[in-house]
């Protein structure tokens, strides 16, 4: 909440009222105050209208006044109390003035104006707070855990690492785990914002709040559920709110001499106009000038929409940091992106097999798979899945930087790297392998060379379709990434980015984020591991997969929560929608106090007028800034044929 607005506390709220968020606008304090304020200023407008006597009128009056000042006047005296000047001030001078002035009725008026945008605010505020709190409710009451050969029940907040926990068809997962027995599908959608069921089997890691699909799990508790991945988020969210973006610091810049500068002007009005006229006339309208220079609806604007899009970009699947991280959404033009982890599901696949000496697709699967049944190489696993039966080859030993040796039915089986084994026959399969991207490993069985298998990571399914949105988005777009040229060439080919940045060490990956910072304001998207300094330097730090990478969730500016890199292109153009929402407000509320200052200065217009004008408008820029929670769907894939994956040539690594 800013200063500048004077309204709310300073203190943090606890744990308990934290969770205790209200759901309904009437449940709102300041909403309550403010309808008990309107009641009697309606109730002493009726008397007045119906000739009742003075004392009644006035009466009626103080307590609609004493009933809306309660919503910012105690707040204002705190901060006086700490030599704080806000806009809560000004609304207590210009009330106690109209009262010295014998306007009760329209200080009043003022007051229950000024509780009903407090009202409207604390609620935007609360509904985003309860969203995010939401999360947390995603998370069973209860578990069950095997503890000394007993199922038993515990709540979550009993769990402990290590334990066995067990979640039956249809059960949400209590906390984060690894699946030790059972296969099913995940719903991840209220975590993850992906829309298809993720399949999980043994090794899988789970995450609280997912509910289980048709198979029952048994899952080893990784983390507590004061700690697990849901419990994370919004501790990182709350604790980021107070970031402030670029708008914000300019509302807070304008109204913090905004507001002594029109106490100052209003002290120069009153006294000047008093040795030149009326002493009660310039008074009132020094007064008056007060609440129309009032800056709650310039320091109010950005708050409200920030909250208000920070909650609807989680349900695109983004964790966004507060409004600097927001904001700087808005404004990103140019879009750097890792290519392992990002573009590419980081599970190397094997895309072909090529045959020699008679032998057959699965004969060099088979043999290649019984050596690496016993290695830990990260193309093991791609070769694993891809043959049928493994049977796991005897004498196995690592050859440093070559392959690996091994004996099955009685001979002697190779596999490599070429080089250090001859491709013979099979050179151009290996050449054209090599020039798609792909690690070429030879087969080699008994002496004789029976096949080649190229294992590449393959790009996301949607990667095409992102970059495709990007580009009609108007964002330039590169991929910068530590592989050959070869690889990133290929891929980048495929997914159709034209600027390509090759063997980059993650120090050279920040120094190239420099120089395209210097050209645009530029976001990098990475897995916040190895592109940890890039994602540090670019104006905006995107990390994929924030559900299972700590570094990502605290490197980057905003995470996606899920697998599925649709979420980027939707999380910009929320982003940007906002931004423009943010400038409408900042516009129309210093276009306000620009057009009532010298109509409040002339006499045009009385106390009264000018605060239902200044109220109504604060209302209005609430309004326009809960707009911004809406979440807008990403529209179809662009069918422009230029902003299809195109053939493009290699940019290669900056000298």
């Amino acid at each position: 909440m800013s200063d500048a607005c004077g309204c709310g506390s300073d203190e943090p709220r606890g744990a308990d009222e934290q969770e205790r968020e209200p759901e309904r606008l009437w449940q709102i304090t300041e909403m309550q105050f403010a309808a008990l304020s309107g009641v009697f200023l309606a109730a002493a407008l009726i008397a007045g209208f119906l000739d009742a006597a003075e004392p009644v009128v006035r009466t009626l009056e103080a307590v609609a006044l004493l009933a809306g000042a309660y919503t910012f006047v105690p707040s204002t005296l705190k901060r006086l109390a700490k030599g704080r000047i806000g806009v809560g001030t000004l609304m207590t001078v210009a009330a106690v003035g109209a009262v010295i002035l014998g306007e009760v009725g329209e200080a009043a008026m003022l007051a229950f104006l000024f509780s009903i945008s407090e009202g409207l605010e604390e609620y935007s505020l609360a509904r985003t707070r309860r969203g995010l709190r939401a999360l947390l409710s995603l998370v069973p009451d209860e578990a069950t855990v095997l503890r000394d050969g007993a199922e038993i029940t515990v709540v979550p907040a009993d769990l402990r690492v290590g334990d066995r926990m067990l979640v039956k068809p249809g059960e949400r997962v209590a906390t984060d785990g690894i699946v030790r027995h059972g296969c099913t599908a995940l719903d991840v959608s209220a975590i993850t914002g992906e829309s298809v069921p993720v399949e999980a089997g043994p090794g899988d890691e789970v995450f609280a709040g997912s509910i289980n699909g048709t198979g029952a799990l048994e899952v080893e508790i990784s983390t507590t559920a004061e700690d697990n991945s849901l419990a994370r988020i919004v501790r990182i969210v709350e604790a980021e709110q107070s970031r402030k973006g670029a708008s914000q610091r300019l509302a807070d810049r304008i109204a913090k001499p905004l507001v002594p500068g029109i106490m100052v002007a209003a002290a120069l009005i009153a006294g000047i106009g008093s040795l030149l006229g009326d002493p009660a006339t310039w008074i009132e309208r020094a007064l008056v000038v007060l609440v129309a220079a009032s800056p709650c609806a310039l320091a109010i604007s950005v708050p409200v929409t920030v909250v208000a899009a920070i909650g609807a970009a989680s349900k695109l699947g983004a964790l966004v940091k507060g409004g600097a991280a927001l904001e700087g959404l808005g404004k990103i033009r140019g879009v750097a992106l890792d290519k392992t982890g990002t573009l590419t599901a980081n599970r190397p696949t094997v895309i072909e097999v090529a045959t020699s000496h008679g032998a057959t697709r699965d004969q060099v699967l088979a043999v290649a798979a019984s050596l690496e049944a016993r290695s830990e190489h990260p193309l093991a696993a791609a070769i694993l899945a891809a043959a049928d039966d493994v049977i796991p080859a005897a004498e196995v030993e690592a050859v440093t930087g070559a392959g690996l040796t091994g004996r099955r039915d009685g001979r002697t089986a190779r596999l490599g790297r070429p080089g250090w084994l001859d491709p013979g026959p099979l050179a151009s399969d290996v050449a054209r392998m090599q020039q798609a991207g792909a690690t070429a490993v030879l087969v080699e069985d008994d002496g004789q060379l029976i096949g080649a298998i190229a294992v590449r990571d393959e790009l996301r399914p949607e990667a095409a379709e992102v970059v495709a949105h990007l580009r009609r988005d108007g964002y330039h777009v590169a991929m910068l990434t530590g592989d050959n040229h070869a690889t990133a060439t290929a891929l980048a080919r495929d997914v159709g980015i034209d600027a390509v940045h090759a063997e980059l060490r993650p120090e050279d990956k920040a120094r190239l984020i420099e120089q395209l910072r210097a050209q645009r304001p530029t976001a990098m998207v990475g897995d916040g591991v190895n592109d940890a300094p890039a994602l540090a330097t670019a104006d905006l730090g995107i990390a994929m997969g924030a559900m299972g990478t700590d570094v990502a969730i605290e490197t980057a500016d905003v995470a996606l929560m899920g697998e599925d890199l649709r979420h980027l292109p939707q999380t910009f153009r929320h982003a940007r929608r906002a931004r423009r929402i943010m400038l409408q407000n900042v516009a129309l509320s210093l276009g306000l106090i620009i057009a009532l200052v010298p109509l409040a200065l002339f006499g045009v217009l009385g106390l009264a007028a000018v605060v239902l004008v200044h109220e109504l408008a604060e209302i209005v820029v609430i309004a326009n800034g809960v707009r911004a929670g809406r979440a807008t769907p990403l529209p179809a894939a662009p069918t422009d044929p230029a902003l299809r994956p195109t053939p493009v040539a290699p940019v290669g690594a900056p000298s």
